[in-house]
């Protein structure tokens, strides 16, 4: 008799399933009910989205992951077992099944009572976010979730698994040349490989998505609607500065709605690790904090819509119009714009074919493609280079760390330097400069030159993160909302006076405030705005305080 596979996650590891204590059962007993279960009872499945939160009292479940011949033991949850997924915080469905494998009885709670316990009772909603933080992260390990078939120099699969990477979904990437690839699509009756698959559960598939049309799939994309017909606040970037005015905004009883092209988290959840923000002294990846910001915002009635580009800005009967690329409207009182910038490419022959082979613009892209042993290059001197050389080295990898400019000092932290000193698996080479790359199907070596002697040397890698700055994406806004030459937004003071003294302003009988653009009731905040200082925690402040002017701003207009 062949012996049952043990479950991919060990139901006894307290950091992944902590055993509720019986404080803590009563506390979530005041908010459910016991109910019997029976074997085989079906207690949630994939893409329930508003299933209850249960903890296991007698009996126990089997979650499952994968479908037909696939299906495996994701975990055996016995008395005591917390069962929620971080999705009822997200709002994303379910991603794995519930089967009773001996009968017995379950306290089920129902998720709106849930996450309001977890936002109230700060020990036990700590316990739960890590927990579930944990045991996202054991999950991506594991490779569960969608499958994202396609051919490494395809643009759009590599679209689509970056999509993947950045909005944190659980998912498996898989080369069509797979023979499991092949399977899986001859199962499913798809002949054309040539486009991308996305394999959702059961037999269902998407052949060559948007990016939408799969948010819309797995439960990840909305579509906002002000309850009055025009929100107080939209925010457009989803970055720590959009973030933190959406949080402010809505924790202070505006109506908001928060945008983003690709992610929630911007550039900032890319990072491996964010080290000197305040209240995390070891730390935290930048994912997490995103999706803890995330949550919280949920958590007061922040409308989120991603990914929804925004592609104009207009006025119309005293709102402020936010144009998204798919033709809709979203009507505001006040506007932040936290549109972040966009990465600053190489001028290096041949780049553009490893884009999405080896050549990427976050750390986290390519972590999963490098192997064992494989050397990693990094561009960059400033502080995001920095940490994704440590990353890559934390992972196992050697990392060459390239640097223009003749130190370190300029533009990176201190303590980031020390630490890539004390690293012996990174190598930084100050003074050079990319100046080829090659490979077969993916990157292989890149070559680097030395400014002062001129002399090259091509290094043996497998990727190769560019981290050499960015530059704003602010063409698409109306003139009146004035820029700097290199295309920032100015605000408050670094507006002219004249344009402070002129229309509109003297009707409203008031100067741009501190963070506010040349139209009234339209902020900037975070990288976008000129002279910001390109860090989390600064653009977090300046969404608070965008959001304090908001606020003036509103209640300075005449009542409608």
């Amino acid at each position: 008799m062949s012996a049952v596979p043990a479950p991919l996650l060990d139901d006894d590891d307290q950091a992944l399933f902590p055993k509720m204590s019986d404080a803590q059962v009563e506390l979530l007993a005041a908010h459910g009910e016991i109910r019997p279960t029976s074997r085989g009872e079906v207690l949630f499945a994939p893409g329930d989205a508003t299933y209850d939160v249960m903890v296991v009292l007698e009996g126990s479940v089997s979650v499952l992951v994968g479908s037909g011949s696939e299906t495996r033991e994701l975990a055996r949850q016995r008395p005591r077992d917390l069962m929620v997924e971080l999705n009822v915080f997200t709002g994303q469905g379910s991603e794995a099944t519930g089967v009773v494998r001996e009968a017995g009885a379950v306290l089920a709670v129902p998720a709106h009572d849930f996450r309001a316990l977890v936002g109230r009772e700060l020990s036990f909603g700590e316990l739960v976010m890590q927990t579930l933080f944990r045991r996202r992260q054991a999950l991506e390990r594991l490779r569960v979730g969608i499958r994202i078939v396609g051919s490494p120099f395809d643009r759009d699969a590599q679209r689509l698994r970056e999509f993947a990477v950045r909005n944190r979904l659980l998912h498996d990437w898989v080369d069509v040349e797979d023979p499991r690839a092949q399977a899986w699509l001859a199962d499913r009756g798809i002949a054309d490989v040539t486009k991308p698959v996305v394999l959702l559960g059961g037999r269902e598939a998407l052949v060559d998505p948007t990016n939408a049309q799969l948010a819309g799939a797995v439960g990840l994309r909305d579509y906002p609607s002000a309850a009055e017909g025009a929100f107080d606040l939209v925010v457009v970037g989803a970055g720590p500065g959009g973030l933190a005015a959406s949080v402010y905004g809505a924790a202070g009883g505006l109506s908001t709605c928060l945008l983003d092209a690709v992610a929630v988290g911007g550039q900032a959840a890319t990072s491996g690790r964010i080290e000197n923000y305040l209240g995390f002294p070891a730390g935290v990846s930048g994912a997490e904090l995103a999706q803890r910001s995330e949550v919280q915002a949920r958590k007061f009635g922040v409308q989120i819509a991603v990914p929804s580009r925004a592609v104009g800005l207009s006025e119309r009967a005293g709102y402020h119009v936010v144009t998204l690329a798919d033709g809709r409207e979203l009507l505001a009182r006040t506007v932040v714009l936290a549109l972040g910038v966009q990465y600053v490419r190489l001028p290096v022959p041949q780049l553009a074919d490893y884009e999405g082979g080896g050549v990427a613009y976050a750390v986290d892209v390519v972590r999963g493609d490098l192997r064992p042993g494989q050397s990693a290059v990094v561009v960059g001197g400033a502080n995001s280079a920095g940490q994704a050389a440590l990353t890559l080295a934390e992972d196992g990898h050697h990392v060459f760390l390239v640097v223009r400019a003749p130190t370190l000092a300029a533009a990176m932290a201190r303590y980031l330097r020390d630490r890539i000193a004390r690293d012996l698996a990174v190598d930084v080479l100050l003074g050079h400069e990319v100046r080829a790359v090659g490979g077969g199907s993916r990157l292989e070596q890149v070559t680097v030159e030395d400014t002062v002697t001129g002399q090259t040397t091509t290094l043996r890698a497998a990727a190769l993160v560019i981290l050499i700055g960015a530059e704003p994406r602010t063409d698409w806004l109306p003139e009146d909302i004035a820029r700097d030459e290199a295309g920032y937004l100015l605000t408050g003071p670094q507006l002219d006076v004249a344009r402070g003294q002129s229309e509109p302003w003297q009707t409203l009988g008031r100067a741009p405030f501190l963070v506010e653009t040349g139209r009234p009731g339209v902020f900037a905040v975070g990288d976008v705005r000129s002279g910001s200082t390109k860090m989390v925690a600064p653009a977090a402040g300046d969404g608070g305080m965008a959001v304090r002017f908001a606020r003036t701003h509103l209640a300075r207009l005449p009542a409608r």
